[in-house]
């Protein structure tokens, strides 16, 4: 089988910014792959191009064999796109926000009953379906939301950042959500900037000022810092994240609460002279234990670098 999604040179320009600066991957059929980066790396309008709301400014997509380019129009009989923002009707209920879309995409009225019984079976929704939608809470919105993409079962799934803002039960939740449509073939393409759940994917592509900086999966990601990253505690957590980002034998140094991750440059045999550094000024160790990567301080590093190169 080919590629559910192919990107060859998708490029989109907003007046004289450039928000998609030419990009090229893959996502294989029935794949959970996340499109990865801050706000303003655009995540949201690459994901609005494949979707055939948006044209490109140069370059192409096949979706499903369909050219976002030639045919946008096509390409929407085979995808679900659900955006950031709650996108349903607050004055209708749950069950007649789905039936709404299921309207829309033409659902035969016999096929529906069964739809509607997993749609709710996935969701926990089946209890509130005469709730009106505003009445949901930001949780519940996003589930139904989903529900409303998945009714007429399409075979690849467009997410913009389907998390932000709900409660940590809810976010859970969507994301078991997000499982089983993968386990059940449709290919998933989902936009975060959580770091934490881009752990989740089969595949990420890593964005940065429009660009995707690397695509791969994360525990590659992750060994390519592999034996470099220490978490070390002091006892002036800022001050020995200043100092240690200034010493030649560190390549980075992130606070995460009061602990510093320091990723080394080359291995940890470069750590005993940048923790000298630390104490010639004073700063007391309090712990210092090499720790696994997390995909945030692959992140940071590679865009670290990036810059580093552009300057």
């Amino acid at each position: 089988m080919g590629p559910a999604v192919s990107l060859v040179g998708l490029t989109r320009d907003f007046a004289e910014l450039r928000a998609v600066d030419e990009l090229t991957f893959d996502v294989v059929p029935g794949e959970l792959f996340g499109i990865v980066g801050p706000d303003g790396a655009g995540k949201t309008t690459t994901l609005r191009m494949l979707a055939g709301v948006l044209r490109p400014t140069a370059g192409d997509a096949l979706v499903a064999g369909v050219s976002i380019a030639r045919n946008p129009e096509g390409v929407k009989h085979h995808i679900a796109y659900m955006s950031q923002r709650f996108g349903l009707y607050t004055d209708l209920t749950v069950r007649e926000n789905i039936e709404f879309y299921a309207d829309l995409y033409q659902i035969p009225r016999r096929e529906r009953p069964p739809r509607l019984e997993r749609l709710y079976a996935f969701s926990g929704l089946g209890p509130f379906e005469d709730r009106l939608a505003g009445q949901l809470s930001g949780g519940m919105k996003q589930k139904l939301g989903l529900c409303a993409a998945l009714i007429h079962e399409p075979d690849i799934l467009l997410l913009d950042e389907p998390t932000f803002g709900v409660d940590p039960i809810s976010r859970r939740d969507l994301w078991l959500i997000i499982h089983e449509m993968v386990a059940s073939g449709v290919t998933v393409i989902v936009s975060t900037a959580y770091l934490d759940e881009a752990e989740r994917c089969d595949r990420v592509a890593l964005f940065h000022k429009g660009r995707s900086e690397v695509v791969e999966r994360p525990d590659v990601l992750q060994q390519r810092l592999h034996d470099q990253v220490l978490a070390v505690r002091t006892d002036q957590p800022r001050r020995a994240r200043d100092l240690l980002r200034k010493h030649p034998a560190v390549r980075q140094a992130i606070l995460f609460g009061d602990v510093v991750h320091v990723t080394l440059a080359e291995s940890a045999a470069d750590w005993p002279p940048a923790r000298d550094h630390l104490t010639a000024h004073e700063i007391a160790l309090l712990e210092e234990r090499p720790i696994e990567p997390s995909l945030e301080d692959v992140f940071i590093d590679l865009v670290q670098g990036q810059e580093a190169g552009d300057a």
